[in-house]
């Protein structure tokens, strides 16, 4: 629930009502405030009121998993160096789990105020939790001015999709102003000119008619008598602008210290501690709490509960009336004192007080100085997650500052930051000015043109990234520093290998090679942690061993210089090493559980999304359908769109090992609707789930088609995914076809990834088909044997081989016992084309056939109705594809007569007049 209206309409006062009502009603109350004494302070809003929870009991922790280390960034308990925030959509995602564990026990109330002031990191952790809060017993009441900005506008937007309600207060009535004024002052008798005045000057904001009522009675306008409330001589009020005019006669009765007092807390914001006013103004402590009651007993600041020793205004246009009457010179004076004592009393300025002293060096005249903060203020803010407010801290600090070293220092942090916010254009924009940077030096512009090919790399913009590299190179001439070089060429490694030539692996990995160098020479671990994992990916394609000796160059570098999230990432690798070799998933579990417990949420997500696979890859159907929708939910939630893209994929994959062609097709769409512009997974979806859908319709020519466009596929768009098929299943389908020989075997063969065990099954089958083409029987079935050892784990891709290579095995394997393991196999799992073509190959062999009439189920109701039997109906759904007779005969094993009476007593029993509208009829009723 949005509570929605402008400064003083009475949305605080309505949140604080139905937290009292909520505590009555015994729920859990947890209360947070827009951040107001300084600019962009993340998650302060969330912060403080999660901090509630710790005050009394602290929350179960047992059920957030890998969550709790995420939550770090909010709560110093559970801080710790491991903590890591990966995203503020992974953050939002742990405040959700926490308050779901602890509405569990109780429901609870999160009343969250003045979210106007918040920062774009507060403002999507709530836009999430709206949307993700249904069902749970929390309500979130959030209060924001209806002023335009960004938080209005996310208001709109999430009561537009009903994930909230919005209440919008508006002004009082004539009649509700008069109520109010009985109300306040306790009479039914007010009287009639006093609400005429009050309506008039306050326009029906009930925080003003508060204000001017309380400023009558105070200065003795409106006195009671026996009959009510009575106003004495003429009805003054202050004109138009009457909060402002109220706030300085209460102000000055306070006295000059008073007034200082008050006007040193409202440079400071809507919220004061009392340790910079004290050491501003320098009273003593009985001096300063005294001013301080005084201004309570005025109804100006009051106490701020959450935080001892802190002091708020009782509504936030009391600090604004307060600098209102401020001239220009003191508000600089008192601002740049107010700084002053800030950073004496806090060396460094941790946290919160850096932006608050860059806004204060801001308003005291000093951009310079006040640029400087707002840089550090924005890298503290990259580091800690918050990416969208360094981003506006870091823009700041780059139109504050003139010199131009030190615009080149705030532009190495924020273009990179606005790449990791997706606000690429921008980078460029910027990237663009660099020849406004006059008097800078040669490295220093290359170290930006640098900081800009990463930025396009991570665009997919590889051509401009390679531009960049070519400038950054010009810069530096050919001796240029390894701090320098070592960067420029580990990006220009990663944009190389996404260009297509014919040397691009090779160029890459001789870049990668010196950038681990350098590195190495100029003490750069987190660039040579990257190169040596970009050199282990590329090694990949022609050694696993080569490629885990890089991989566990990467981790030596992370595990020395204590970088986790890269240590993570080499494991991760690693144990996808594993995987590919062997075809287990117990490295991957283990690093799956090392990543949870580090918090990073992304590689742990990502090792789900291999593990589904593994699940479709091996047969377990069911289980992989349930990880990957439970995958799916988190990762579109987290707006994790590489994953996203992985698991449409592995979904696709899914159906097509169980020859679903309706499903299949539809999740082939999903996926190229998430991967436009194109993607890594596009060969895995044409080999690893179109062509096996077509192999399992005993369609071999488009199985073929599929394998060889995902072959063109990777030569056009090169991959890190090596189970698209070009060295597995597509090598044994050209051998059996009769298009690859012993030269394209052994080409296709000899590299890396037809050793991976999922390939490894199929390019073995090729090679037994071959060597028993040449008579060498006893070496065909040694090389079977070790194509089904390999196929062990993946069941219908076992039982496809035996279907496939029966025909070639007469002298050197046993294809009707073949043949019969894979008809049993395919007719369990419902696949009619698959073991008709298996029934039809033992008939061939002269082998008796077990009938199987079990397959009525699967012809559909309205062909049943006709008496269309099942053989018939495998005929109808090739008819679809307006094959031949002889074609059909074909796939189904039976002979061209047989398939002429079944389309002959198809046209009879349908009513279709001839055999093309009978194809149109079964291509109607397939879609």
């Amino acid at each position: 629930m949005f509570l929605t209206g402008e400064a003083g309409i009475g949305k605080s006062r309505l949140a604080r009502l139905a937290a009292g009502q909520a505590f009555d009603e015994s729920m859990r109350v947890l209360k947070g405030r827009g951040t107001t004494i300084g600019p962009m302070v993340p998650f302060r809003p969330i912060a403080e009121a999660l901090l509630g929870l710790f005050r009394h009991e602290p929350p179960d922790d047992t059920t957030l998993g890998p969550y709790k280390p995420v939550l770090g960034t909010l709560i110093p308990e559970w801080h710790d160096q491991q903590s890591t925030t990966e995203s503020v959509v992974v953050l939002a995602e742990a405040v959700l789990r926490l308050l779901t564990s602890v509405a569990r026990k109780t429901p609870c109330l999160l009343v969250l105020e003045d979210l106007h002031d918040a920062d774009a990191e507060t403002l999507a952790v709530i836009e999430y939790l709206a949307d993700n809060l249904e069902e749970q017993p929390v309500l979130l009441l959030a209060t924001i001015r209806n002023d335009p900005g960004n938080a209005l506008e996310l208001v709109h937007r999430i009561v537009r999709r009903d994930a909230a309600a919005q209440l919008e207060l508006t002004r009082l009535t004539k009649a509700q102003v008069q109520r109010m004024t009985a109300a306040c002052l306790e009479s039914e008798q007010v009287p009639d000119e006093l609400c005429d005045r009050l309506w008039t000057d306050s326009a029906g904001n009930p925080f003003v008619v508060e204000e001017l009522l309380h400023g009558m009675v105070s200065g003795g306008l409106l006195v009671p008598n026996a009959r009510g409330w009575q106003v004495l001589g003429e009805l003054k009020l202050p004109v138009p602008a009457a909060f402002v005019r109220s706030v300085a006669h209460r102000t000055d009765r306070l006295g000059p210290q008073g007034r200082e007092v008050l006007s040193v807390a409202a440079v400071l914001g809507h919220r004061f501690p009392l340790s910079v006013v004290q050491k501003v103004t320098g009273h003593d402590d009985r001096a300063l709490l005294s001013h301080l009651h005084a201004g309570v007993a005025a109804q100006l600041v009051t106490p701020d509960e959450p935080a001892p020793d802190w002091y708020a205004f009782r509504h936030p246009l009391t600090a604004d009336a307060l600098l209102a009457q401020l001239t220009p010179a003191e508000r600089a004076g008192l601002s740049e004192r107010t700084a002053d004592a800030v950073e004496e009393l806090h060396p460094g300025l941790p946290g919160d007080w850096c932006p608050l002293v860059a806004k204060l060096r801001f308003d005291a005249g000093e951009p310079g100085d006040a640029g400087l903060l707002f840089a550090e203020a924005g890298k503290r803010a990259l580091r800690n997650g918050a990416t969208n407010s360094a981003v506006k801290l870091l823009d700041r600090a780059h139109r504050l500052l003139t010199e131009p070293a030190a615009r080149a220092d705030v532009l190495d942090v924020l273009l990179p930051a606005l790449a990791e916010a997706g606000e690429f254009e921008k980078a460029f924009q910027l990237g663009q000015a660099l020849g406004e940077l006059r008097g800078l030096d040669g490295p220093r512009r290359a170290k930006l043109h640098t900081r800009l090919a990463r930025v396009a790399y991570l665009a997919g913009r590889f051509t401009d990234g390679a531009e960049q590299v070519r400038a950054a190179r010009t810069l530096l001439g050919p001796d240029a520093p390894d701090e320098l070089s070592a960067p420029l060429d580990v990006n220009s490694a990663f944009l190389t290998l996404n260009i297509p030539s014919p040397d691009r692996i090779a160029s890459a990995a001789r870049l990668a090679h010196r950038a681990a160098d350098a590195a190495a020479r100029a003490r750069l671990p987190m660039v040579g942690c990257e190169a040596w994992q970009l050199l282990g990916i590329i090694a990949r394609e022609q050694n696993l061993d080569e490629a885990n000796a890089c991989f566990d160059r990467a981790r030596a570098l992370a595990d020395t210089h204590k970088l986790p999230i890269q240590h993570i990432y080499v494991l991760v690798r690693m144990a996808g090493n594993d995987w590919l070799a062997s075809g287990s998933t117990a490295s991957l579990e283990g690093t799956h559980d090392e990543a949870c417990r580090a918090g990073a949420i992304t590689v742990a997500y990502n090792v789900d999304a291999i593990m589904a696979l593994q699940s479709v890859l091996t047969g377990r159907y069911t289980e992989a359908s349930e990880q990957v929708d439970r995958c799916l939910q988190a990762t579109v939630r987290l707006q994790l769109s590489a994953l996203t893209r992985y698991l449409l994929m592995v979904r696709a994959t899914l159906h097509a090992h169980q020859g679903d062609r309706q499903a299949t097709d539809l999740a082939v769409q999903a996926f190229e609707q998430s991967a436009r512009g194109g993607a890594q997974e596009v060969p895995l979806c044409s080999g690893l789930a179109k062509a096996f859908c077509a192999l399992l319709e005993e369609n071999h020519v488009l199985a073929a088609q599929e394998f060889d466009r995902a072959a063109a596929q990777e030569s056009q768009n090169p991959t890190t995914f090596h189970l698209s098929g070009t060295h597995g299943m597509r090598v044994l389908l050209g051998v059996l076809d009769g298009r690859f020989g012993w030269p394209e075997y052994t080409a296709l063969s000899a590299a890396s990834p037809a050793r991976m065990r999922w390939n490894k099954q199929f390019a073995d089958l090729a090679h037994a088909v071959l060597l028993g083409r040449e008579g060498r029987d006893a070496e065909a079935a040694e090389a079977f044997r070790s194509a089904q050892e390999a196929a062990a784990p993946y069941p219908m891709a076992r039982h496809l081989g035996l279907r496939l290579v029966a025909a070639q095995a007469q002298r050197w394997g046993d294809p009707v016992t073949w043949l019969r393991a894979a008809e049993e196999y395919f007719h369990q799992a419902g696949n009619a084309a698959v073991a008709s073509a298996c029934r039809g190959l033992l008939r061939q062999a002269g082998a008796p056939v077990q009938q199987r009439r079990s397959g009525t189920d699967q012809v559909p109701k309205q062909l049943r109705g006709f008496g269309v039997t099942v053989r018939e109906f495998e005929v109808f759904v090739l008819l679809a594809d307006r094959l031949g007779n002889k074609a059909i005969a074909t796939r189904l094993h039976i002979s061209p007569r047989t398939v002429e009476k079944h389309v002959a007593s198809l046209i009879a029993k349908t009513g279709q007049p001839d055999r093309e509208s009978l194809s149109a009829y079964a291509a109607e009723l397939n879609r």
